[in-house]
């Protein structure tokens, strides 16, 4: 019941304040990553994967430690599990960035919906037209609400504050090196493979969650047809049954470090437009209801 009652606490917390403004703990460890990059990463092949290997230890395991540490200090312990886990929470924020993109659409200012949207997604935006962008901008949604919401939330029932802060800081990393790029194709591996195996179990609780508060019949229907045709054994589950909850398609070509990327279509329906943002902002919030009423009902038998 602690746990269930933890859970909701952090998520009041994050609607209420929302992300920190400045200082975020995970830009803060972006910079510390950046400074273990420099110092590891080599020039050539040889050895990067062991580096990489090494690199994503140094990371992590130090604050995955100090997390389990400080649940030991007498009278603090629930104190610093809500406060880890509403500074992994980034819910308010997904839905704060996706509805400015909305917004911006709305106004019929596409440059500055495409400004917006590329603050959030790793696709070059310059020359996207709306539809472009409202893709874009749900794929976001979808991804990062099974990163910051739901795998964030399976991680802290699992194993408390230190399952939050292993999993978010090896989404972090996963992004930062995680890019099939000539700088990070071999380095970037342990990042990536570290990432998908702990999103996999959480990334198919998502996407369940998300057929059955949407388009249930059609939600299954593209996750089993199409939910292995992406690179990620993890975001093609969820944007898939994503994608046919919401009776859209995404997918398609996108444009990454100067390279078009033909990406597999997902879902069902229509391209989406800047009202889906707001449709996919909703399912995530529907399928985050259901999550916390499952854990709480669970909380209360057990």
């Amino acid at each position: 019941m602690t746990t269930a009652i933890v859970i909701i606490v952090a998520v009041l917390l994050d609607l209420w304040l929302g992300e920190p403004r400045q200082h975020h703990p995970l830009a803060l460890f972006g910079r510390y990553a950046e400074r273990i990059e420099a110092r590891l990463i080599g020039v050539s092949d040889a050895g990067q994967r062991l580096r990489g290997v090494a690199a994503v230890l140094l990371a992590i395991l130090p604050w995955v430690v100090l997390s389990a540490l400080l649940l030991f200090l007498p009278g603090v312990d629930l104190l610093v599990s809500v406060l880890l886990l509403y500074l992994a929470i980034g819910g308010s924020s997904l839905a704060q960035h996706g509805r400015a993109v909305a917004a911006a659409l709305a106004e019929g200012n596409l440059d500055l919906a495409r400004k917006r949207v590329g603050e959030i997604v790793s696709r070059e935006t310059d020359t996207l037209d709306e539809e472009g962008v409202s893709r874009a901008a749900v794929e976001s949604v979808l991804e990062n609400g099974n990163d910051a919401l739901f795998g964030t939330i399976f991680w802290f029932v699992l194993l408390g504050a230190p399952g939050v802060v292993l999993f978010r800081l090896s989404n972090t990393l996963d992004a930062m090196w995680g890019y099939k790029s000539e700088r990070y194709h071999v380095f970037g591996w342990a990042a990536a493979r570290l990432d998908d195996l702990l999103g996999w179990l959480p990334a198919r609780l998502t996407a369940l969650a998300y057929l059955l508060v949407g388009d249930t019949v059609r939600g299954w229907r593209c996750w089993r047809q199409q939910g292995g045709q992406s690179d990620s054994p993890n975001a093609g589950v969820v944007m898939a049954s994503g994608a046919g909850a919401l009776g859209v398609q995404l997918g398609g070509p996108a444009v990454y470090h100067g390279e078009l990327c033909e990406k597999p279509l997902l879902g069902e329906g229509v391209p989406p437009q800047g009202a889906d943002i707001a449709r996919a902002i909703s399912l995530v919030q529907r399928a985050l209801l259901l999550w916390l009423v499952t854990i709480l009902m669970m909380g209360i038998a057990l």
